[in-house]
């Protein structure tokens, strides 16, 4: 018996076009980290970026569930004393709701240099339109 191993020279990758209209974004970005780490795929090794790209469009129309618009908190630190920046989810949605799904992804994928390869095969827009068709992306139906 031989186990294949694969790792990112011998991997196919395709390319995957998520739709955020109307979609949870908890429940989506945990699909999108699976596609992200190879879950999906038979050839998954846990060591290495094995993982498909993805296309997340209408991300301005993500929806987040109960009062998580008037509670949930994005919040960082400017580095200087007293620095520490809120804002809150229904502001950031206003403002770049991109930042909203590249960091509940982020959180869901591993730390290092391993999880920081897998995000940057994620390409978020605001609207409908995307510059990769030329990769000819599968439109994909993650929450059933």
């Amino acid at each position: 018996m031989k186990t294949d191993t694969f790792n990112h020279t011998n991997v196919d990758r395709q390319w995957v076009v998520v739709d955020m209209a109307g979609q949870t974004l908890g429940r989506v970005a945990a699909r999108i980290a699976a596609i992200l780490r190879g879950k999906t795929k038979p050839t998954y090794t846990p060591f290495a970026d094995v993982g498909d790209f993805v296309v997340v469009v209408n991300a301005d129309k993500l929806v987040l569930t109960g009062t998580k618009l008037q509670q949930k908190m994005y919040r960082h630190h400017t580095r200087f004393p007293g620095g520490l920046r809120e804002v809150t989810a229904e502001k950031q949605l206003a403002k770049d709701s991109r930042v909203m799904i590249e960091r509940a992804v982020k959180g869901m994928l591993p730390r290092g240099p391993l999880g920081r390869s897998m995000l940057r095969k994620l390409k978020v827009y605001k609207g409908a339109e995307h510059p990769h068709e030329a990769q000819k992306p599968t439109p994909v139906n993650l929450v059933s």
